[in-house]
């Protein structure tokens, strides 16, 4: 295991470049139920971070996956908040960014994506290319992101794996190449052919959460008739001749612009093929890159640090009711300690407790580099999009909200407990949990949430329940469309009133018009084509926001 230089690297450009070397980042994307969490937690095991990797439905003494903390997470099987979960291998220090698998958390998995220089597509081999995969590919695309594709579940029945290479490429417009390619599939899928070596990594299942046993021949030894069907071998084979013959070549160039991904082949659940996607990942993936800032490409081997919060987290430990600001390190060396400004207010601040992100788990972190995810204990100070730096002066590019299409009016049925209701809103708000909206009439205190999904709101009233002691009722608004008034008030008042819709004001006192379905909005802009409505909220800098 190689430890990041403990001298002062970011005095020392030669140290801090080979330390940037070291890292890499990457998110992993998919549908629901591709096997992302399996993914996360082999790649981990796979990693060395963990002895024995927990299934996603633990029963029994069985281990929970690292990954999913949260008490929801647990009893429903699926990863509702993003996390970060930093370990070494072989010579790197390798910070995966976990996100929610479920479509109705999207808008955390946008965030986080705004964090990462690398992304995995993950695939069903039954399935191929799923709603939410394609929408998640369209925000890496956005940001220029490389993706890595690894195609799941193998070893069970599945699609032709030259139809799924050709549907990424019709559908996506991104070029596959294939680092391996499998022999056989479902219960015949005996291993992988890497095709650049020419080898051959058969694979036999091991033990529930241990690392599969895995076997490297040559594609030419003898001995491989006698561990693999012969018709198998030259299936593979055949499929092999012709990628070659019709395929451009790998290109690293094209991959880290985002025009071709390389594709891999296995199965998370056996660990058939985790070891040599992790191995050829580390080799082929983007180091950490320079980052959009108002004065340009800020440069990770720029000699001071600088760093931006892309998400919150509120009670990560139930026990001390903390607040937690994830952030990613741009450029220079992070020490433990440091004093550094905070752009948005121009404060001051001492960051004297950082923490490593593991899961929930965490510990004090000396120092970190580009690339690298640290924790902040947040006492309100931070909100979502923040640039943290030391030296001169700089500010990244803020993260946009995306438009909700579920809302409601939250209650609060014990007037009581107002305090503990007013605290947890504006918490759980801060963290990017959900939109929050107010009513123009003033004499209506009670917030809406404004969701992606139903799930989002189950989520904060459990949180605001079990975290705050707040139980709260939900009334839904009709509306499924909501758009930002561009030019803000004086654009709204200019047309004087507006019909079928409800004017709203978001947590920054922009108007928000909430429509009950695109026909009214399509209206609306007919009968005011001068009137600028946006799907996506333009981002804040230097105002605080509306607190409950």
């Amino acid at each position: 295991m190689t430890r990041a230089p403990s001298a002062a690297a970011g005095d020392d450009p030669t140290l801090l470049a080979e330390a940037v070397a070291r890292r890499r980042n990457f998110a992993i994307i998919s549908h629901p139920d591709a096997g992302k969490t399996t993914l996360t937690e082999k790649l981990l095991l796979y990693g060395g971070a963990i002895q024995q990797a927990g299934a996603v439905k633990a029963r029994g003494e069985q281990r929970r996956v690292t990954s999913d903390w949260m008490e929801l997470e647990k009893q429903r099987g699926i990863s509702i908040t993003s996390t970060v979960l930093q370990f070494d291998y072989d010579g790197c220090t390798i910070n995966l960014l976990d996100t929610p698998g479920h479509q109705d958390f999207s808008e955390d998995t946008y965030r986080t994506l705004a964090a990462a220089d690398n992304a995995v597509m993950l695939e069903d081999a039954a399935k191929g290319l799923e709603p939410q995969t394609r929408k998640l590919f369209e925000v890496c695309r956005m940001r220029q992101i490389p993706i890595f594709t690894f195609i799941n579940k193998m070893d069970r029945p599945c699609r032709e794996p030259l139809e799924l290479l050709d549907e990424i490429e019709r559908e996506l417009g991104l070029a596959p190449w294939a680092v391996n390619w499998p022999i056989g599939s479902g219960e015949r899928f005996r291993g992988v052919i890497d095709r650049r070596t020419h080898d051959v990594i058969l694979f036999e299942r091991a033990e529930r959460g241990r690392q599969a046993a895995e076997r490297r021949l040559s594609l030419d030894d003898p001995a491989l008739a006698d561990l693999v069907e012969p018709e198998l071998l030259a299936q593979a084979r055949e499929e092999l001749d012709l990628l070659e013959g019709a395929g451009a070549p790998l290109d690293l160039e094209q991959v880290h612009a985002g025009e071709q991904t390389p594709l891999f082949f296995g199965s998370a659940m056996t660990n058939f093929g985790v070891r040599p996607f992790l191995d050829a990942f580390l080799e082929l993936a983007q180091r950490p890159v320079p980052r959009q800032s108002s004065d340009g490409p800020v440069s990770p081997l720029r000699p001071g640090f600088s760093g931006f919060v892309f998400k919150l987290q509120a009670n990560m430990d139930a026990r001390h009711r903390d607040r937690v600001a994830f952030v990613r390190v741009c450029s220079g060396r992070f020490e433990k300690d440091m004093t550094v400004q905070h752009a948005r207010s121009g404060r001051t601040i001492r960051l004297s407790r950082p923490q490593k992100l593991f899961g929930q788990d965490r510990e004090v972190v000396e120092e970190a580099f580009p690339g690298d995810v640290i924790g902040l204990n947040n006492p309100g100070v931070f909100a979502i999009g923040d640039t943290l730096y030391s030296g001169p002066a700089v500010e990244f590019e803020g993260i946009p909200c995306f438009s909700p299409e579920i809302f409601a009016w939250l209650r609060n049925p014990n007037p009581s407990s107002f305090k503990s209701f007013r605290k947890g809103v504006n918490e759980l708000r801060e963290e990017g949990a959900v939109q929050i909206l107010y009513d123009t009439d003033a004499s209506k205190r009670d917030p809406v949430l404004a969701a992606v999904g139903q799930l989002q709101l189950e989520v904060v009233q459990h949180r605001l329940e079990h975290e705050y002691g707040v139980p709260t009722r939900l009334e839904p608004l009709g509306y499924s469309v909501a758009r930002w008034v561009e030019g803000g008030w004086p654009a709204l008042e200019r047309i004087g009133r507006v019909f079928n819709c409800k004017a709203m004001r978001d947590a920054w006192d922009r108007p928000v018009l909430l429509f009950r379905n695109d026909w009214n909005l399509q209206q609306l802009q007919e009968d005011h084509p001068d009137l600028g409505l946006a799907a996506v909220a333009p981002v804040v800098s230097g105002r605080e926001p509306i607190a409950l």
